[in-house]
């Protein structure tokens, strides 16, 4: 019998919103452009000065978005000099200021002001000023309405729980699993809401209350022993979700944690995203009957979904699973919460965001930054695609039944060291728990107010312009943004040589891939660290470890460089840049480099008129991550190498007439160095619009083969889910993680082309057959992955080699 739990929550207080309008008169001056590097926190499109009937004068000034909420009343500034107290208009929109000052007639500029002092103004120095906190070229712009804050609506839950046998999973071999689910609701809103699922990861499913025993062996429970209810761990943000409208369902999946270790051929992710799956169904059922507690009060056409660790890669499963339904539910926003990527699937058509914590000492190796590389190309999409990287946070802390201190059954702190410098639990740097659960809520509340609610003012928290909230508090985070495909355009990709790019004058100017040790003959790695957890982009994935890894243009430069440059050429109908709002690309310092690294990038229009930029000066791309001395078997954790997305303000460029841009050249600006380079894009910002997927599905076919004598083939098939539109690559991995170590199958990856127009294809997995008699057959998994023209269905297959020598 299903239990309903109606529970009070506290009253949530909404914040005021202004409404109205302004009657606007007199002409709009376009704002003065601040100078190079100066800070202009308030953006406005332009100002006016009106006389007045009474001999006075008035001063209005437009702005981009409404002020942030402060104490202080917000001033206006003419021509730097602080003119008086302003009125907001009732749309927040425009400052206005009427003043007897005549001086304001012949104004040039209007900046917004707060207690006396014009943000961005030059101040002369001061020789007991403190070092800045912020790091260099990292401007970050403080939103003027926070995520996390609460809104209308009261917390009511709705909590429902059918047992730990309620169903059945093929993805875990059919053994049964737990439908036990906190919901929060908003509590007399009106009409169907947007459904947001929560999927924690993998944390032991039982403990002792007396002995504080812990065991993910028995599902249900043993004698003695209660399920750890991580389910519960979220509720910060599902409260904050809750208030402003959204029902929050937050799923136990303990019956998965408890076997997908023994029973999975993916270490549980298909489980999970089936596990989805039901829930979605089940309240599918109930929204739909009358009289239900859930009756008629979801929008299942707008679901979001979130999944912390493997439960990552189980939401983006559940993604995958829902696009092959007939009649999909409206899943139009996934995000990956320091998850694991196992098998490198891709998810496009579906706006993402992943979160990495840089002190992540569980999947510490940031794995599902994948989910981002292997995605963003794959298919051309029309949706907004971000990784942020969260500076001192671990990955347990984002729910309190894994944070010591605040959960009922054990938890722990996954970093150690506790003495590192960076990241153990007493170094300034690191986050407190209530600081990470914090700018976890306004990251994730954010992400989806902005994709399902629409809500575009958080869009500067995703889109790599560096948005920030009060709630966030002292936590940096640094950003990687692809924008939707209708509000960019890919000049150089740089994953392969292309006819527009030039690269020359290098000590090394090569496209790299992967680390040392996974790389064909000849190829360049892009690291040769066997610490994964340095090289996010370069981890080699669980069961496709040998698939070529995230290629990108490595440079390396020295004082005998001979004018090394990287010129990239724009075609015809590519010249007029100022479409666009920045020239973006992703960079980060090569990990043998030492000292200062510095690349500037310059625009030359077609008459030869030159503007150029120092990547230093927009952004802190090239600075080294935080490293610490503490090391395992002689390797660091930290120092990681992580590329950051740079903006050039197309507006900010001098000089150069952005009507008719005819090249993009990045050089180094210091005498020696290195740095990596990726995805050299003009942009604008947008969340773009998508839901499942319309990709085709490849999946790879279960195989019984004889071993034959010698060296050969087995011929796997591939299954399409429809026709292709265009030609698919898929990547084969033989005799994956879980295979049998020895046999007829060698280690090896290969790509696979499929053509345009085919409904099925075959692979040849190559066989080293034999004249040895065994006792047995044995089976290898062989894995498809990282595909591009299409999607992955089922990316597992087992390919049994029979002896034909008895």
């Amino acid at each position: 019998m299903v239990r309903f739990a109606p529970i009070r929550a506290r009253v949530r207080l909404s914040i005021a919103m202004l409404a109205g309008c302004i009657a606007a008169a007199g002409l709009f001056v376009p704002s003065a452009a601040a100078d190079p590097g100066e800070e202009q926190p308030i953006g406005s499109t332009g100002f006016a000065v009106e006389a007045l009937p009474d001999g006075g004068t008035r001063v209005t000034l437009r702005l981009d978005e409404p002020l942030p909420v402060r104490d202080a009343v917000p001033e206006l500034a003419v021509d730097g000099r602080v003119i008086g107290a302003a009125k907001e208009s009732a749309d927040g929109l425009s400052l206005t200021v009427e003043t007897t000052d005549a001086a304001v007639t012949g104004a040039k500029r209007v900046d917004v002001a707060w207690n006396g002092v014009v943000p961005g103004a030059k101040a002369s120095p001061s020789k007991s000023a403190a070092a800045p906190t912020t790091p260099k070229g990292l401007a970050r712009k403080q939103l003027y309405t926070d995520p996390a804050q609460p809104g209308p609506y009261r917390v009511e839950r709705l909590d429902y729980d059918l047992g730990d046998t309620a169903t059945t999973l093929s993805g875990l071999s059919d053994l049964p699993a737990e439908i036990r689910a906190a919901v929060y609701a908003p509590a007399g809103a009106k009409g169907a809401r947007p459904v947001v699922i929560f999927l924690h990861g993998r944390h032991s499913a039982c403990y002792n209350p007396a002995t504080r025993a812990t065991n993910n062996t028995n599902w249900p429970c043993a004698a003695g022993f209660i399920p750890i209810d991580s389910y519960l761990g979220y509720t910060e943000t599902a409260d904050a979700l809750a208030t402003h409208g959204y029902v929050v369902v937050s799923i136990s999946a303990n019956g998965i944690n408890a076997k997908d270790a023994s029973f999975t051929d993916d270490n549980g992710a298909v489980a999970r995203g089936q596990l989805v799956m039901d829930h979605l169904d089940l309240l599918a059922k109930w929204n739909g009957t009358k009289g239900h507690a859930f009756g008629g009060r979801l929008d299942l056409s707008n679901v979001g979904l979130m999944g912390h660790s493997r439960g990552g890669e189980g939401v983006v499963e559940a993604a995958l699973l829902n696009a092959e339904r007939r009649h999909p539910f409206g899943i139009r926003a996934v995000l990956p919460l320091a998850p694991v990527d196992f098998g490198r699937p891709t998810l496009p058509e579906v706006p993402m965001a992943v979160l990495l914590p840089y002190c992540d000492g569980d999947v510490s190796n940031q794995q599902g930054q994948h989910f981002y590389d292997d995605t963003r190309h794959s298919v051309r999409d029309n949706v907004l695609r971000s990784s942020l990287m969260i500076m001192g946070a671990d990955h347990n802390f984002f729910n309190t039944e894994w944070t010591p201190g605040v959960s009922v059954a054990p938890s722990s702190d996954d970093w150690s060291p506790a003495n590192d410098e960076v990241c153990g639990s007493a170094s300034p740097t690191r986050l407190t728990s209530a600081e990470q659960r914090a700018v976890g809520t306004a990251y994730m509340a954010g992400f989806f107010r902005l994709v399902q609610g629409g809500e575009t003012a958080f869009l500067p928290l995703f889109d790599g312009t560096n948005g920030t909230v009060p709630s966030a508090g002292r936590a940096v985070v640094y950003a990687q943004a692809q924008q939707p495909g209708s509000r960019r355009l890919d000049l150089a990709p740089l994953e392969r040589p292309a006819g527009n790019v030039t690269v020359s004058g290098f000590d090394l100017g090569a496209y790299c891939y992967s680390v040392a040790a996974r790389v064909l003959p000849g190829d360049t790695p892009c690291s040769a660290t066997t610490a994964t957890s340095k090289i996010p982009h370069w981890t080699p994935a669980t069961f496709a470890p040998s698939v070529p890894v995230s290629p990108v243009l490595r440079l390396q430069w020295s004082a005998a460089s001979v004018s090394p440059e990287v010129r990239v050429a724009l075609g015809p109908g590519e010249w007029n840049v100022r479409k666009y709002d920045a020239l973006t690309f992703r960079t980060a310092r090569d990990e043998t480099a030492t000292g200062d690294v510095e690349l500037e990038v310059t625009f030359v229009d077609k008459a030869g008129g030159t503007a150029t930029v120092r990547v230093g000066d927009v952004s802190p791309a090239l600075t080294p991550f935080p490293a610490s001395t503490n090391t395992t078997n002689g390797i660091s954790r930290l120092g990681k190498t992580w590329l950051r997305t740079v903006r050039v303000p197309i507006a900010s460029l001098s000089g150069v007439d952005v009507t008719s841009v005819r090249s993009v050249i990045v050089r180094p600006a210091t005498p020696a160095g290195g740095a990596y380079l990726s995805d050299i894009t003009l942009d604008t910002p947008g969340v773009g619009g998508g839901g499942a997927t319309s990709a085709v599905q490849v999946s790879i076919v279960d195989m019984t083969v004889s071993e034959g004598n010698g060296p050969g083939t087995a011929t796997m098939r591939l299954s399409l889910s429809g026709k292709l539109k265009e030609a698919a690559t898929v990547q084969v991995q033989t005799a994956a993680s879980g295979s049998s170590s020895a046999g007829q199958v060698p280690l090896r990856s290969f790509p696979v082309t499929i053509p345009k127009g085919a409904t099925e294809a075959t692979i040849q997995v190559p066989l080293e057959g034999n004249t040895v008699v065994n006792t047995a057959s044995l089976r290898y998994k062989i894995t498809i992955s990282a595909p591009t023209g299409a999607v992955i269905g089922d990316g597992f297959a087992w390919l049994t080699v029979l002896d034909d020598d008895a």
